[in-house]
């Protein structure tokens, strides 16, 4: 359970505006990144919202990791993005990958402002006796 959980808002970002609707766009990038960053994916699901007018209207996406996931939240019509990366360390230290890759992909939105969280998850202390 030992694991890392990096959060955050991002705010006024100035990627390109088409990239906070594409779902097969945000789907390639951040599978990609995943992979660079030593991170194994196992599965993956985005999807792109229509408002009532039938436009794009956001995406919601999750990269299913064998260390745990990814998970990203577009609203462009205020350009903002809400992203958590997390991993577990149970069977090893993924806390640099995960910064990297978080690092990355914070980047590729570009924010003009970022609220940010670290959580560690998990941590045990001695198990109970029976």
């Amino acid at each position: 359970m030992n694991g890392l959980h990096l959060i955050a808002d991002l705010h006024d970002c100035r990627c390109q505006p088409g990239f906070l609707l594409d779902a097969a766009g945000l789907e390639a990038f951040c599978v990609d990144a995943c992979s660079r960053h030593g991170l194994t994916v196992v599965g993956r699901l985005f999807h792109a919202f229509r408002n009532a007018e039938g436009k794009p209207a956001g995406v919601t996406g999750t990269v299913v990791l064998a260390e745990s996931h990814l998970a990203v939240h577009t609203w462009p019509e205020i350009g903002s993005v809400t992203l958590d990366i997390y991993v577990c360390n149970f069977s090893g230290d993924n806390s640099s990958r995960a910064h990297a890759l978080f690092a990355e992909v914070v980047a590729a939105f570009a924010p003009s402002r970022l609220e940010k969280k670290e959580v560690a998850r998990g941590h045990l202390g001695s198990l109970p006796e029976a």
